[in-house]
């Protein structure tokens, strides 16, 4: 995708925003274009598929920018599922009818069945057990040949992954949550544990233009 094209899709993405304000359509749009998850994500066909669940949604982002990548055509059946209330609102209002938005805890919460299920900057949060749950859950509920995308921080990293802790560790105190635990892995290890619940995956470095040593796992289920 052109550095152009996604620039005017994560404007028109962003003004969805708007409904909650200025700053809100701010945050948003400055969120889409610095974060390069979203254009892999796009680029990777999660738009073309008949159905995406975003675990961990937060403010529907990247249901956002799928909704306008297929204004005039079909869009998605969209799902999205977030814990913190004030998030899911955003995300409801800025998808409108276009995703379903459940506040849900992802330790326990369903996981529709889809043909892209994605998790970006989310299993750090639970522990270790309920990540592996939350995976098999997650492959569990994949279509034939679906994907599952996941984007998290590489523990194995060194100075990069220290940049992301230190990152959370701040956002969580902001947050007033604390000095709360976090579950990163390397990533090697988060592989084999997807690989155990029979699905083949891909690595690839997500963190171009920041300081983090982000990855994004494919995970696509095995006939």
């Amino acid at each position: 995708m052109a550095s152009d094209g996604f620039r005017a899709l994560s404007e028109a993405a962003a003004a969805r925003y708007a409904r909650a304000g200025r700053f809100a359509a701010g945050v948003a749009r400055g969120k889409m274009r610095a974060d390069p998850v979203y254009r892999a994500l796009l680029e990777r066909g999660v738009a073309d598929a008949a159905s995406v669940t975003d675990l961990g949604c937060g403010r529907g982002y990247l249901l956002a920018l799928i909704l306008e990548s297929c204004a005039g055509a079909l869009a998605p059946r969209l799902s999205g599922v977030e814990l913190a209330a004030s998030a899911a609102r955003l995300a409801r209002l800025a998808c409108g009818e276009g995703a379903t938005i459940t506040q849900a805890d992802l330790a326990v919460a369903p996981v529709p069945r889809s043909e892209v299920v994605t998790l970006i900057d989310v299993l750090h949060y639970l522990p270790l057990a309920a990540q592996d749950a939350l995976l098999a859950r997650a492959c569990a509920a994949l279509a034939p040949d679906g994907r599952l995308f996941i984007r998290e921080a590489d523990a194995g990293a060194g100075a990069g992954f220290q940049a992301v802790r230190f990152s959370e560790r701040l956002a969580a105190l902001a947050r007033g949550d604390g000095f709360r635990s976090f579950g990163f892995r390397r990533a090697d290890e988060l592989a084999r544990r997807l690989e155990a619940c029979g699905v083949s995956v891909v690595s690839r470095p997500m963190g171009a233009g920041t300081p983090f040593a982000n990855i994004l796992l494919e995970a696509r289920r095995l006939a």
